[in-house]
């Protein structure tokens, strides 16, 4: 039962919502004066309920129709709740976005603080493949770096610095390596790419870390622990028949999906192969200068540099394949085989020295299979009766060196005793001292006892000039150093000091 309206406002309220007829029954019943329900004859209450009901219904028909009556008002007020509904829908689409957006860059930002995401164009489809085979790692006793964080760690440096020094693009405004030239015995220059220092200490830790601990095949003695030109020439010694191959363009045929390769071989996940692989190698550039900007224009696949300190290590380590290969064949034909870096040496006695064709031709076929070329230019068959050099030592008889340079070198002695150091030159350093020193030691190494005669020489040489090496030498204050008088401009010095050409046949091996 309603509760009795407290004013007159609530009366009229009361009746406009359901009828006079209604209200007068609700009252009547509220003060007794009728029953709730209709259990009077001819009870009107039911009726009276039904009436107010049906009004009501009339009443409402009659507002929709007032309103179907206006269309364009029906119209403007749906366009207007629609244009508030997707005013609401829009901002929050709006804010939605841009909450994403800030929610993405922060977490780009985190990404790219803690992973490597990409290297340049055509290398970093595999960056997201971080699963190494430890079985691999284990048995080559390698440490298992799956990821670019684990090895920017290890390396010491940043992530950032990481992707600096992989990263693989065509055109740039910098370069990781100092280029310059140096002759050829046979004539032309060839390209040394030194790497600067940031990349170059990334490139040892890859040497010292991984490359080292694999271990090659015996026919290797280039850039290999406990092996020299010397242990390369020894096995020859006394041979009736000597043959030396070159391979043509060594270090720039090894490109870098080989590289990649083979660091995966060793059990490395996709990006941590990418990474070592893009690290180690480099494309051949050319500078360019647009508008008083130097760019380097890349002109080829990236390869091996020659130069950087993991490219003979890498090379040793691909070629062991080529080795055994290669050591088969020579001992099938009587031969004997080494290798040092890009020099194949195969020496026989006996009956052997007839199967010089077979091993010539064997030799071409392992190596074209391998992927790499021989150069015939400089294939030579040397016979007991002439010369024989392995890697610029003799071997006819025992090791030494070659009676034309001792000669010129004995010969530069007596005059840098006699005469001073002016004007003299030995090898490819300006500092001629620092050059006999270096070449009496290496007569040392392979013959003792005329090495032995020559260093005494030079360290009278020394004592009588009073040199000291460059790292052991003193610079003066600067007070002590007097300031020009003449208006004349200073001149800096390069940063690559230019390489003077050295018409002496010299082996290349003996550049570094």
């Amino acid at each position: 039962m309603s509760e009795r309206p407290r004013t007159r406002q609530e009366l009229y309220e009361r009746i406009r919502q359901t009828s006079k007829e209604e209200f007068i029954l609700e009252e009547m019943i509220r003060f007794g004066f009728w029953p709730a329900e209709g259990d009077l004859p001819q009870d009107p209450a039911d009726e009276i309920r039904r009436r107010g009901e049906i009004g009501r219904q009339l009443s409402e028909l009659r507002t929709q129709e007032r309103n179907l009556g206006n269309e364009e008002k029906m119209l403007k007020e749906l366009r207007k709740r629609r244009m508030e509904e997707s005013k609401r829908k829009r901002q929050e689409t709006k804010e939605r976005r841009e909450r994403e957006r800030k929610e993405r860059t922060e977490a780009w930002k985190e990404k790219k603080k803690q992973d490597i995401i990409y290297l340049g164009e055509g290398v970093s489809a595999e960056l997201n493949n971080k699963e190494p085979n430890e079985e691999r790692l284990k048995s080559h006793n390698l440490p298992k770096y799956s990821t670019a964080l684990e090895i920017a760690t290890a390396m010491n440096i940043s992530i950032g610095a990481l992707r600096f020094l992989a990263f693989s693009r065509k055109t740039s405004t910098t370069t990781h390596y100092v280029r310059f030239k140096i002759p050829k015995k046979t004539g032309g220059e060839r390209t040394i790419s030194a790497p600067m220092p940031r990349l170059k200490a990334a490139q040892n830790w890859i040497l010292h870390n991984i490359l080292e601990k694999v271990k090659l095949h015996e026919a290797a003695h280039g850039f290999c622990s406990e092996h020299s030109i010397v242990s390369n020439a020894r096995p020859h010694l006394g041979a009736e028949v000597l043959v030396n191959i070159d391979l043509k363009d060594f270090f720039p045929s090894i490109s870098y999906k080989r590289i990649k390769g083979l660091f995966k071989s060793l059990g490395y996940s996709e990006a941590a192969a990418t990474i070592f692989a893009l690290v180690c190698t480099e494309p051949t550039v050319e500078e360019v200068v647009l508008d008083g900007k130097t760019y380097y224009v890349a002109t080829s696949n990236r390869h091996l540099p020659q130069g950087a300190p993991t490219s003979p290590a890498l090379t040793n380590i691909l070629c062991r394949r080529l080795d055994k290969r290669l050591t088969k064949a020579a001992t099938d034909l009587g031969f004997i085989y080494t290798r040092y870096a890009d020099d194949l040496t195969f020496s026989a006695i006996g009956e052997s020295c007839r199967n010089i064709c077979n091993i010539l031709n064997k030799t071409h076929d392992i190596v074209k299979h391998e992927g790499l070329t021989v150069n015939t230019e400089k294939t030579r068959v040397l016979r007991k009766g002439r010369q024989q050099e392995v890697t610029g030592i003799v071997v006819n008889k025992k090791l030494n060196i070659s009676k034309k340079t001792l000669k010129k070198f004995r010969a530069t002695l007596y005059q840098i005793e006699k005469y001073g150091t002016e004007g003299k030159h030995w090898g490819h350093t300006p500092d001629v001292i620092a050059a006999i020193q270096g070449f009496a030691n290496f007569v040392y190494m392979v013959n003792p006892e005329k090495g032995r005669v020559l260093k005494a020489k030079v360290r009278a040489i020394i004592q009588k000039y009073n040199w000291k090496p460059t790292w052991k030498r003193k610079l003066p204050p600067p007070s002590a150093v007097a300031e020009p008088t003449t208006t004349t401009p200073k001149t800096t010095e390069p940063t690559q000091p230019e390489v003077k050409e050295n018409k002496t046949n010299k082996k290349w091996w003996k550049l570094f």
